[in-house]
């Protein structure tokens, strides 16, 4: 590892509104924040470490915890990085930084070689909730704005609701725009068979984690002709992946600071790129680095990028970044939002510890 010093620091932003996470209410997104300095001392990179409650099995204490312990072993010997058997994210904030130190020494941005054309743009889905009222509202705000992805979350009290909100948007924007939905492992196989044959036919592109035992979702889309994405079985169950009929599926959800390594997550995108999946790229309300890293992978991965969950940047009232984070019509530029993504407005930090490397 080309570095010299390596910095952690603390950040506490606040949601816009306070969101719920499996249980968990969360005010403040917290995480931690890695630099690391090159041995001339010209660049400084950043990574992020922010395990989310509810989702990550590592406390944001356990992670800092293991990064410490990591740079401490490192300190002084100038060895090989090892970044095996790291909590999913302490390895991806830290491959981040090491990545992105790279591309500031060389030159040349991560995934893709030099000289390279300009990427393509990443469309973004936006997130809907509430009563159909508001979901429609609010899908008429982000159409406006060049949006053409949804995604409505379900819950088991408002699934009733949510039947008349993927009524009423179907109705009015049938298959010119695209609605996905996700259950977030909520339901049982009967109870996602009734919910799926319920809804007008071809209305919902697919439904992300359908069941409490994503091992039925072969037999949910045989009774439904409904295809599944898959997001949490990557990280807790992979080796489902090879066993639910390709047919059954139609994405694969990437959030790279739960499936440990940057290997592993370009990996998946390869695989869903051979089966003709789209790889749908999503941040767990993390802060403008790692979006602008997220983006990149995403743009680089595929020629035309599948409408990725980045847009998540706009639930906090901060990204970390000296410069905000932009989607005109509906999309990222990597080109553009990567290089700001190194430019981290440290007046939004508190510096922890220093370490010599």
């Amino acid at each position: 590892m080309s570095a010299s010093f390596a910095y952690i620091y603390h950040y506490s932003v606040p949601f816009q509104e306070p969101i719920t996470v499996k249980g968990h209410k969360l005010s403040q997104r917290k995480g931690l924040v890695l630099a690391l300095q090159s041995e001339n001392g010209e660049h400084r990179a950043y990574g992020e470490i922010a395990p989310l409650p509810g989702l990550h099995k590592e406390s944001l204490e356990a992670a800092e915890r293991q990064i410490v312990e990591t740079l401490a072993m490192q300190g002084g010997h100038k060895k090989t990085l090892v970044t095996e058997g790291l909590f999913p994210s302490v390895r991806l904030g830290l491959e981040m930084a090491v990545l992105n130190l790279e591309a500031l020494n060389s030159g040349i941005c991560p995934f893709a070689p030099a000289g390279a054309q300009p990427l393509p743009r990443v469309p973004l889905n936006a997130l809907l909730f509430g009563s159909p009222t508001k979901v429609m509202q609010r899908a008429e705000e982000y159409i406006e704005r060049g949006y053409r992805t949804f995604k409505l979350k379900l819950t088991t009290e408002l699934r009733a609701e949510a039947v008349e909100s993927i009524t009423r948007f179907h109705g009015k924007y049938g298959n010119s725009i695209t609605l996905r939905l996700d259950a977030n492992q909520s339901m049982a196989l009967d109870d996602a068979v009734h919910f799926a044959n319920s809804l007008p036919k071809g209305s919902v592109s697919y439904i992300e984690e359908p069941l409490q035992q994503p091992r039925d979702i072969g037999e949910f889309h045989a009774r439904t002709g409904v295809r599944s994405a898959l997001d949490e079985t990557l990280w807790q169950n992979p080796a489902l992946l090879h066993t639910i009929p390709n047919r059954a599926l139609g994405a694969l959800v990437l959030k790279p600071n739960c499936l440990g390594g940057i290997a592993a997550v370009l990996n998946l995108a390869r695989h869903a790129a051979e089966n003709r999946l789209e790889t749908v790229f999503s941040s767990a309300f993390e802060s403008g680095i790692s979006i602008g890293f997220y983006a990149r992978m995403a743009a680089a991965t595929a020629d035309s990028p599948a409408p990725c969950g980045l847009d998540t940047y706009r639930y906090l009232q901060d990204n970390l970044l000296d410069s905000p984070v932009e989607a005109p019509n509906g999309e990222l530029d990597s080109d553009t939002l990567y290089p700001e993504a190194h430019q981290v407005n440290l007046k939004n930090l508190t510096l922890s510890s220093v370490w010599t490397l």
